[in-house]
């Protein structure tokens, strides 16, 4: 099981001090949580993908790059990498590059997003998300599996025996996480290709991820990848901790009524209900999460948000510090006792190494420009997939 924290990247004026910081100064803060999060024995760093305020990550391959160099152990990863309105061709080639200077410590989550505007902004209708999402997703599958690409689809112009560069180290690529909150079709995408489903239930009740969670994994096990209980599933939540209840409750009021995804909404009880939401003691947190399980079954990676809302340096650092002392290790040690011994680890660069090539070396591709091909001299691998859908079954 892999614990770790993801960031939407938010610059936001703190409702105590009055202050916002700049985006110089978040970004720094960004890096120091990222550090922190190795610190105190987290697993996993993700941040998400924003072209426009009050968001600062525009470039998260740049800024993980950047802290993969100042950590050892850390994963990294997005939350999410926009498919519909990146070219694929520089997802494969941004974070295949990314893997070699992480050394593996790298997977990736792609997503639509939630921002309308960005569509225009990169060429793109929105109108056509899903159909983008969709085909974009099995051009950057191709790119990482085979080392000659002939294209054609409805989104980019045609591609004609190209090559990927750098290939994924280990000949290996990034594994994938499909990032949604509300669309049966990722989850059905995620399901064809064995790849990860992440939901980030952190705004809609558990009953809607239920149906989500288990569509997936029905659908994984229909695609021949393993049972129901082996598909890979990952969650979002958010946290606040203090000592006790109050006050966790007392200092995390004021954020929650001014943030600008749920202030001036629900009370925060109200929230805590009827979402993810945690706010109180250590093992408040810890019992709060454990119904996760008992909501979606077994799974992979949780992921917390901590650092949103405006909360200061300082107070994230603190809750970090609690995270990892006295919820993450409890929860390591709860879970692992309840847990299906059917059920896989999280993926990882050297379990995807094993499965490929067992005790045998990985391949190591050496690009030659004079050997017709660019890498091998003709492609050994075919693709199978068929046609893109753009519609599947209903949930």
């Amino acid at each position: 099981m892999q614990f770790g924290i993801f960031s939407v990247s938010d610059i936001t004026r703190d409702p105590v001090s009055g202050e916002t910081p700049s985006e110089a100064e978040r970004i720094d803060a960004v890096v120091r949580i990222a550090q922190k999060a190795e610190e105190v024995g987290l697993d996993v760093f993700a941040i998400g993908e924003h072209h426009n305020p009050p968001f600062f990550s525009s470039a998260p391959s740049t800024l993980l790059a950047f802290i993969a160099a100042t950590t050892q152990k850390l994963i990294v990863t997005t939350s999410t990498t926009l498919i519909t309105t990146n070219d694929p061709v520089r997802i494969a080639e941004e974070y295949a590059m990314l893997q070699h200077l992480a050394k593996g410590r790298l997977d990736l989550m792609l997503g639509r997003g939630n921002t309308a505007p960005v569509y225009p902004w990169f060429g793109q209708d929105i109108r056509k998300s899903l159909p983008l999402a969709l085909e974009n997703y099995n051009l950057l599958h191709r790119l990482w599996r085979q080392d000659v690409v002939d294209w054609e689809g409805k989104s980019r112009t045609p591609l004609q025996g190209f090559t990927s560069v750098p290939r994924p180290l280990d000949d290996v690529p990034p594994f994938v996480w499909h990032g949604s909150i509300r669309t049966p079709e990722i989850a059905e995408q995620a399901a064809y290709y064995g790849d990860g489903f992440f939901a980030n239930n952190i705004f809609w009740p558990k009953e809607h991820y239920i149906r989500l969670i288990g569509f997936y994994r029905q659908r994984y096990a229909h695609y021949g990848h393993g049972s129901e209980k082996q598909a890979i599933v990952g969650l979002g939540g958010q946290a606040y901790l203090a000592k006790n209840s109050q006050d966790a409750k007392r200092e995390f009021r004021p954020y929650f009524n001014e943030a600008p995804v749920y202030g001036h909404g629900p009370t925060m009880e109200e929230f805590m209900d009827s979402t993810p939401l945690s706010v109180g003691s250590p093992q408040e947190v810890i019992d709060k999460t454990l119904t996760f399980r008992e909501s979606f079954g077994d799974y992979q990676r949780q992921l917390f948000l901590m650092d949103h809302a405006g909360l200061p340096l300082k107070t994230v650092l603190n809750q970090l510090e609690l995270l990892g002392s006295e919820v993450v290790p409890v929860l390591r040690k709860e879970l692992a006792a309840k847990r299906d011994p059917e059920v896989p680890d999280a993926p990882t660069h050297e379990s995807l190494i094993t499965a490929k090539y067992g005790d045998q070396p990985p391949r190591q591709p050496r690009p030659n420009a004079n050997r017709g091909d660019n890498v091998t001299g003709s492609s050994p691998y075919q693709d199978t997939a068929p046609e893109v859908r753009t519609s599947y079954p209903s949930l």
